[in-house]
């Protein structure tokens, strides 16, 4: 191209105006294959999004994060705070395998897999475009005055975004508290739970906030993988991209002129229809090139196929391409970078896998209780532990006992003799070791515990016992 493209469109945003107000924006409805397309993909999404804190595998709800008793669930397996190094690489994982997308297809997550893309596309601006008409119809509603017909529109959009928010609301605790508490806590009415119906409340006015008014400056403002991308695309990452090359030419932009040979002139293929800013939700031109704003909806290619079409020239002018493809005509190739990548997502999978295959259905720990010495009993010396027994699995343990297998002793549990554990639960409590003098060989020496569950070995734990320095 022989003109320097204008580059101060990257001073500032497009919901923001030379005023420094917030600039509303009307898309247009956008529609075509790849919006049909991203329909499908949405609507099962959010089926998935909607239905997974009610699923259970094996009596495990399918995902849940439980932040506040550090228990999380994800695809059915559960994680305790003692599993939290197998949660870490599990997010480590989400982390290298969003890096290695965006480096391969760009933002190509925040238009098709985000939540908040989906609720905001999918829900609530489709109810707006059914209550107040697409981008022209809302754009006169916005200037007209408060008559029957407008507060009619906005009353009945603002309640369905309030209940729709509530539904989200409740779904976001699922996940938090789990399904069946939630389940519960309707069952036996807000008097009963009224922490947790304010808490309620208070996540339904934020996603009501977020989806009525602050919209798409989540994904321009309050989201950091907008940021992201800017480091880690490059040349040969695959983005939604408009085809300047051939869009521009020598010329350079021009109405169309259906009387005239447009190859012949040396105009771009690009009429200047500005369709594609129109249906753009986030109110960019994407004709600027690759922009912070850009969620690569490829709502702006559906729109462009349809103009191209509608003239006469071939489609593709806006187009899933990396930049190497449009200047050099370079097919898509796996780099290095990606092979980097890519390498150290599959040595953590790996890893995580591994992990999986060794980690305990059950825990058991056995400590000394802290600050107490050792106890003379007849012969015997006693030292006094806690014990906590962390049940991962569906099954409860009816009947757990404890049996020192080295060296030779006797273990007496305080209160009971038998002790239960629920599935998903944790038992506590207190036990005495009493070893014979003769099998000590030192002051401290380690024990070696074994957990069963009426006949059936469940876990094998170790402990320290203190004993006298002199055993003459």
């Amino acid at each position: 191209m022989s003109k320097v493209q204008d580059e101060s469109f990257r001073d500032t945003i497009g919901t923001i105006s030379k005023e420094g107000k917030r600039a509303w924006i009307f898309p247009k409805k956008p529609k075509g294959p790849f919006y049909d397309k991203r329909k499908t993909l949405s609507y099962f999404l959010l089926v998935f999004l909607l239905a997974a804190p009610f699923i259970k595998i094996n009596g495990h709800q399918f995902l849940m994060f439980n932040v506040m008793e550090r228990r999380f669930n994800i695809f059915s397996f559960p994680f305790w705070p003692q599993d939290f190094h197998l949660f870490v690489i599990s997010m480590i994982i989400g982390v290298v395998g969003l890096a290695l997308f965006t480096v391969a297809f760009g933002r190509i997550f925040c238009g098709w897999f985000c939540p908040q893309t989906i609720f905001m596309e999918m829900v609530f601006r489709r109810i707006e475009y059914w209550i107040d008409g697409d981008r022209g119809a809302q754009i006169r509603l916005k200037k007209q005055e408060w008559n029957a017909e407008k507060i009619r529109k906005r009353v009945s959009k603002w309640i369905l975004f309030f209940i729709f928010s509530f539904l989200i609301a409740n779904v976001f605790l699922a996940y938090l508290v789990s399904s069946d508490r939630l389940l519960l806590m309707i069952k036996e009415g807000p008097a009963l739970h009224s922490g947790t119906l304010i808490a309620l409340l208070i996540f339904t006015a934020v996603f009501y906030f977020i989806f009525a008014w602050f919209r798409e400056q989540v994904c321009i403002i309050a989201c950091p993988y907008g940021r992201m991308q800017g480091v880690l695309l490059d040349n040969k990452s695959i983005n939604v991209a408009y085809d300047y090359v051939r869009g521009e030419k020598e010329i350079g932009r021009a109405k169309f002129n259906k009387q005239e040979d447009r190859a012949s002139t040396g105009k771009g293929d690009c009429i200047d229809c500005k369709q594609c800013v129109h249906v753009c939700p986030t109110g960019i031109d994407i004709r600027n090139g690759t922009q912070l704003e850009c969620i690569n909806c490829t709502a702006c290619i559906d729109e462009c196929d349809t103009i191209m079409e509608s003239v006469g020239l071939p489609k593709g002018l806006i187009r899933y391409a990396s930049e190497d493809e449009i200047v050099k005509k370079e097919p898509f190739v796996f780099t290095n970078r990606m092979k980097g990548y890519a390498a150290v997502l599959t040595i953590l999978i790996g890893v995580l896998i591994g992990m999986l295959f060794l980690r305990n259905d059950v825990e058991a720990t056995i400590l000394r209780l802290p600050g107490q010495l050792f106890e003379h009993k007849g012969e015997n010396i006693s030292n006094v532990y806690t014990y906590k027994i962390i049940n991962k699995t569906n099954k409860t343990f009816e009947n757990v006992t404890f049996k020192l297998l080295e060296p030779k002793g006797t273990i007496q549990v305080v209160g009971a003799t038998k002790v239960k554990v629920k599935a998903d639960g944790i038992a506590k409590g207190t036990l005495f070791i009493e070893i014979n003098p003769a099998y000590l060989e030192g002051d401290k020496i380690k024990l070696k515990i074994e957990v069963f569950d009426g006949e059936n070995l469940i876990e094998t734990a170790t402990t320290n016992f203190m004993g006298p320095r002199s055993f003459n």
